[in-house]
């Protein structure tokens, strides 16, 4: 029996660092992807609408394709779309240009953020069950009808307050970190889509005149 115990504890340690390391990678990768989508703020977005604007006004379809084509992040990539396919009209490019920021850009954030929260969540699950395991090694080296060991109790009671602060290790930072990506990822969907707005009516006036 202490041999299993044994064993199944190896395996909730090895579990709890997969977690983390599974956790903190994810986070790293969202941190790190909202950065490279988004622009600093709002004063250097429209810096780069205002240079959009002015190639769309003279009808410089391809000098506004060449600002963008090496950009990046979320905005000029979909100015890309938006000026290609300009002659669908404003207002089904506007919707396109939303529809595909949700699929190119949100939906693999999302994914990843969605693995952040499931870590946040299982690191206590796991350290509670390492909890629970160590209390029944204890018990069962009180209940053993010998000798009680106070060396293998003390071992056991470690493992299972190991294990609850390890889990809790494990998810105090990502709920933070979590909470910190959410509103850098608010900040950027409320900059993209007052800028996609603007794009919209900036083509809408250009063919106007045209």
């Amino acid at each position: 029996m202490k041999i299993l115990f044994e064993l199944v504890g190896y395996i909730v340690y090895a579990a709890m660092a997969v977690l983390a390391l599974w956790g903190a990678f994810c986070a790293v990768v969202v941190w790190r992807r909202v950065g490279q989508v988004r622009f600093r703020d709002e004063e250097d977005q429209e810096e780069f609408l205002a240079e959009l604007d002015g190639h769309i006004q003279k009808h410089d379809w391809e000098g506004a394709l060449e600002l963008c084509e090496d950009d990046r992040r979320a905005l000029p990539q979909l100015a890309i779309y938006a000026v290609e396919h300009r002659d669908q009209g404003a207002a089904r490019v506007q919707r396109r240009l939303w529809e595909r920021f949700q699929q190119d850009i949100m939906a693999d954030i999302e994914h990843r953020m969605s693995w952040v929260s499931t870590v946040a969540k299982s690191g206590p699950m796991i350290g509670l069950f390492g909890t629970v395991l160590g209390m029944m090694g204890a018990f069962d080296n009180l209940s053993s009808g010998a000798k009680v060991d106070p060396g293998q109790m003390a071992k056991d009671i470690m493992f299972a307050l190991i294990t609850t602060a390890i889990g809790l290790a494990i998810a105090v930072p990502l709920v933070i970190m979590s909470n910190s990506i959410n509103v850098r990822l608010r900040k950027m969907e409320d900059l993209v889509t007052l800028g996609m707005t603007r794009l919209a009516e900036s083509i809408k006036a250009a063919l106007g005149r045209g």
